[in-house]
């Protein structure tokens, strides 16, 4: 009988310290601390609630649950477990590496990659029973390795709609789909999808979109006409998933969506029944007083204004926080405190904004500062506001030197100790 249990991979919490003796005002009271001193800690419950309020907007339209770029920094794999527990029925990836790594993980629901390059291993796509997606020149190369193998590719054909990246451009849709059709009819391939990708839906009130719907509807009328029995049409990124209806087809591929995140610029997470699943937190490693005029980091582009205490946050543009993110806020001890001066490779500064702090029983020296996630902490936005970025590109430059933390991990037992 299987059994679950829900555990924490590596819990966060409040510093527990361990005195470890010294000399100084912060003997026998500040030590090492029990939580990493860098980490991204991901709930894996948030996930599996935005996996089903998704599911619950796009009914009856599957989800595809994008995992790509090591899922937006969150971990591929046990993002792509979470999400398939939650009801996800496909996963989404850029290249086939991705998803062959998640074969080899154990993953066995549809997996679709569909950026290539004349160096994908096409032949592992197939082999591991990837659904690939062909805008054109990539057909003879996946059927190539289909023939090697003596089994068919499963394969989806991508239009291009109007984003001009990848997608087969409309005035070679027909020809495309009468290579793929005689493909098919010798075995080699099997055409499952067609889909496209939208270039404005973040914005539901540009016209741009319509006329992608209505590119993409001929697009698939072309291929029934052609032959293709199409088992899923999918154009729906997370934004049309919430604004366009119209956009849901079959199948909607949901990235940003699913960590919690919204695409809107007027709508934040819980305007859309949404839950974070990031929170990236360090701990507070310096803290010391400075007169009025004190020069700041690199540059020297701040002075104090007044006597301030400054607090060291040991994390950089090295983990992954944007350089250029000066005035982002940090979360110490329930209260907010900004980003000043340079942000370095390693280190960033903020000011408390008071005098007295250092060597006091209040000290923050040793607690933890939470640049964003969690109740009460920072959004990812306000650091994207600071870096004049979104909220995409945040959480997904989060580098390896952070140790993932995972929260809510449902472990299975089939029986076996």
């Amino acid at each position: 009988m299987r059994q679950t249990r829900r555990t924490a991979s590596r819990a966060l919490g409040t510093p527990v310290p361990e005195i470890i003796g010294g000399a100084g005002p912060q003997a026998g009271r500040i030590g090492r601390v029990t939580f990493p001193e860098r980490a991204a800690e991901i709930d894996l419950d948030a996930l599996r609630h935005n996996v089903r309020q998704v599911r619950d907007v796009a009914h009856p339209a599957r989800i595809m649950a994008v995992v790509k770029a090591d899922a937006y920094g969150h971990g591929a794999l046990p993002v792509a477990r979470a999400a398939l527990e939650a009801g996800a029925a496909w996963l989404g990836v850029a290249h086939v590496s991705e998803g062959v790594a998640l074969r080899k993980a154990g993953i066995e629901a549809p997996i679709l990659a569909w950026l290539h390059t004349a160096g994908t291993d096409f032949t592992a796509g197939v082999e591991h029973g990837l659904d690939l997606g062909i805008s054109g020149w990539e057909l003879d190369h996946v059927v190539a390795s289909a023939r090697e193998l003596e089994r068919p590719a499963i394969v989806h054909l991508k239009i291009d709609t109007g984003l001009g990246r990848n997608g087969c451009p409309p005035d070679k849709w027909e020809a495309l789909l009468s290579r793929a059709v005689e493909y098919q009819e010798e075995g080699l391939i099997r055409v499952v999808g067609i889909f496209s990708h939208l270039a404005v839906a973040d914005e539901p009130a540009r016209p741009e979109t319509d006329a992608q719907v209505q590119a993409f509807r001929e697009a698939v009328a072309a291929a029934e006409n052609a032959g293709i029995d199409v088992e899923v049409r999918h154009l729906a990124n997370t934004p049309a998933t919430f604004s366009r209806p119209d956009c849901h087809f079959d199948l909607v591929r949901v990235g940003l969506g699913i960590y919690g995140l919204s695409p809107f610029s007027d709508q934040g997470s819980a305007d859309l029944g949404l839950k974070p699943v990031m929170t990236l937190s360090t701990i507070v490693s310096s803290c010391k007083e400075v007169p009025a005029g004190h020069g700041v980091s690199y540059g020297y582009t701040h002075r104090t204004a007044k006597p301030t205490t400054l607090g060291l946050i040991p994390v950089g543009y090295g983990d992954g926080v944007p350089r250029i993110a000066t005035g982002a806020p940090v979360l110490v001890n329930g209260r907010m405190y900004p980003v000043i001066g340079r942000i370095a490779m390693d280190q960033l500064v903020i000011d408390f904004g008071t005098t007295g702090l250092a060597d006091s029983p209040d000290s923050p020296l040793g607690a933890r500062a939470v640049l964003f996630g969690g109740v009460g902490a920072p959004a990812v936005e306000d650091w994207a506001a600071a870096a004049q970025t979104i909220n995409y590109e945040v959480v997904t430059r989060i580098s390896d030197r952070v140790e993932r933390v995972y929260l809510n991990v449902v472990q299975e037992n089939h029986g076996g100790a």
